[in-house]
């Protein structure tokens, strides 16, 4: 395992104290830069080894480290800081706050890293603009169509500037356009900002809009 991959598994197991074994010896490299994609079907363990790469979840056996940090060597403020500050996170149900507005949705993480209110303010705004969705700036989850919603989860995510977006089946709930879209808008993160991305899909065809595709079945990882 080497020192300068911005995630990096070894011999990854997991199991659940009902004795279910769900990853079985999962090694895996991400450099920075790199979009991985990584398909499955429902049940094969995705949404499980993401948790362990975004330090939500912790593994049975194995090694994880994250932008260099070994996993099991950090106490639980050290991880809660590196998840805060390195990591962006976009789930399925876009768990954006029903009452406050795309543009306060997105300044949250930026809250929690302390920074500043018109700092903020003018880093979201330029955000929404820069990928073309600052006619939402105003607009409550409710009033967003469920790829706007997830468009607008998706810049939250990145609001930090993390080293590292973890997506996790962040399509299951929207329309092969707003799918498309969406996708486009993480691609975009990865080209233009350098951010390393991980997305867990179970569609083959959008996981091939990595650079990197891998197969998880049975617990298992390989490459395509």
């Amino acid at each position: 395992m080497t020192t300068d991959q911005a995630l990096a598994l070894e011999d990854v197991w997991k199991a659940y104290p009902e004795g279910s074994q769900v990853l079985r010896g999962v090694s895996l490299s991400v450099a920075p830069g790199e979009f991985v994609g990584i398909f499955g079907r429902s049940g094969s363990g995705k949404s499980t080894l993401l948790r362990i790469m975004g330090l939500l979840d912790r593994p049975s056996k194995g090694t994880v480290k994250v932008l260099g940090a070994e996993a099991s060597k950090l106490d639980d403020p050290s991880v809660a800081s590196l998840r805060r500050e390195k990591l962006g996170y976009i789930f399925q149900g876009f768990n954006l706050i029903p009452h406050i507005t795309a543009l306060e949705n997105i300044e949250v993480p930026m809250w929690l890293a302390g920074v500043r209110g018109q700092e903020r303010r003018e880093r979201a705004l330029a955000d929404l603009k820069h990928f073309g969705l600052d006619g939402l700036a105003g607009r409550y989850p409710r009033e967003m169509s469920h790829g706007e919603q997830q468009r607008v989860a998706a810049i939250r995510a990145m609001a930090n500037r993390p080293g590292v977006i973890l997506a996790d089946e962040p399509t299951s709930s929207l329309d092969d356009e707003s799918a498309r879209v969406f996708i486009e808008l993480v691609s975009r993160f990865n080209r233009e900002l350098g951010t390393t991305v991980v997305m867990v899909s179970t569609s083959e065809e959008e996981a091939r809009a990595a650079a990197a595709v891998y197969r998880l079945s049975s617990g298992t990882l390989a490459r395509v």
